[in-house]
């Protein structure tokens, strides 16, 4: 069995959701046969932050199997290199195209919320992953509660450094919205269990991308020698922070804690390089985001409320703990891997 790291919710109650799959397609056994196209078949497709590196080839994995599960006409695009006004073009020329959904994984709330108000003019569904901020939308999926999320991650990093010292905290964007609210459960976590530790400095941008990722912290570690530990929000920061402790031969001397997948971080939990990755499965939170636009499209509006179940590892029972926004889910459970378990996963 996959082992799964609880997240500690607000109010300190334990929850711990279904096993990832981590190997293979996904265990959709569960999912509505109804979601099949019965006579009518939607466009829908999946805007993501950046194509091409190994979080959304994973999550493309999982849309691709709802289209064989389905049959419905679905499939992921994105730019080549992480950039806002490149995703929101991407969006306008789905408009244009005239798809009955649009699902996206903002790399900037801020910049999409225009276009996604557009689209939804135009009556297209739009479901957000990755964005629980979005105004202009009709469903957002979350994993899990965010500061949770971050709040785990400091400990893992916290107990590394031994409860005091310097360290970074990375974002894929300053204005990610999710990114910075798992570094905000982070340092709020940091603030009550390890007051002996401290930031050395604002969080670091690296656009999602390990090449950025690294070169940004060899310039922290120049100004900040002392600096013990790294928070990684974006998953490529784990292959950049790696190369880097591995490269200056820090092992014992500095930790990571962050987003990372077996797949790119996995040579350096290895060597010891860094200590622990965490993440949830991109390949369900892809699938989940069409199986909810195709409920939409379907009229099945009043089915997707707290407690639905969408049939998948993690989203087997949707919270909605935000009242004045019923339309914002959260599933449960996520996975943190070590050197000891990371072999139990191959993406």
């Amino acid at each position: 069995m996959r082992k799964l790291f609880c997240a500690m919710a607000a109010a300190a109650t334990l929850i711990c959701g279904a096993a990832i799959a981590g190997e293979g397609p996904l265990d959709t056994s569960a999912v509505r046969k109804d979601l099949k196209a019965a006579g009518k078949t939607y466009t829908i497709a999946t805007v993501v932050k950046v194509d091409g590196i190994a979080w959304f080839d994973r999550m493309r994995d999982g849309i691709k199997q709802f289209k064989a599960d389905t049959g419905q006409d679905v499939w992921m695009v994105g730019p080549s290199q992480a950039d806002a006004a490149a995703q929101v073009q991407i969006i306008e020329q789905l408009i244009a195209q005239g798809v009955d959904a649009i699902c996206v994984v903002p790399f900037s709330v801020e910049a999409v919320e225009p276009v996604l108000k557009k689209a939804r003019d135009r009556g297209i569904v739009v479901v957000i992953h990755e964005g629980s901020s979005v105004q202009n939308t009709d469903y957002i999926l979350e994993a899990f509660d965010n500061k949770a999320y971050g709040a785990k991650l400091m400990e893992v990093l916290g107990k590394s450094m031994g409860g005091e010292g310097k360290y970074v905290a990375t974002v894929g964007s300053l204005t990610s919205k999710t990114h910075n609210e798992w570094v905000d459960g982070a340092i709020a976590y940091q603030k009550e269990h390890f007051p002996k530790m401290q930031e050395a400095t604002k969080r670091i941008e690296t656009n999602d991308d390990a090449n950025t990722d690294y070169t940004k912290l060899k310039e922290v570690v120049t100004t900040y020698p002392d600096l013990k530990g790294i928070l990684g929000a974006p998953m490529p920061t784990s292959a950049g922070a790696g190369r880097l402790i591995a490269e200056r031969k820090l092992n014992g001397k500095m930790f990571f804690a962050g987003t990372g997948l077996v797949s790119v971080a996995g040579e350096y939990l290895k060597n010891d390089n860094i200590q622990y990755i965490q993440f949830w499965d991109p390949a369900a939170a892809g699938y989940a985001m069409n199986e909810i636009a195709v409920l939409a499209l379907q009229g099945k509006k009043a089915e997707l409320k707290a407690g639905a179940n969408l049939g998948l590892p993690g989203f087997t029972s949707l919270l909605a703990p935000d009242a004045a926004r019923p339309n914002v889910f959260y599933g449960a459970g996520w996975v943190g891997v070590t050197k000891a378990n990371m072999g139990e996963y191959n993406f």
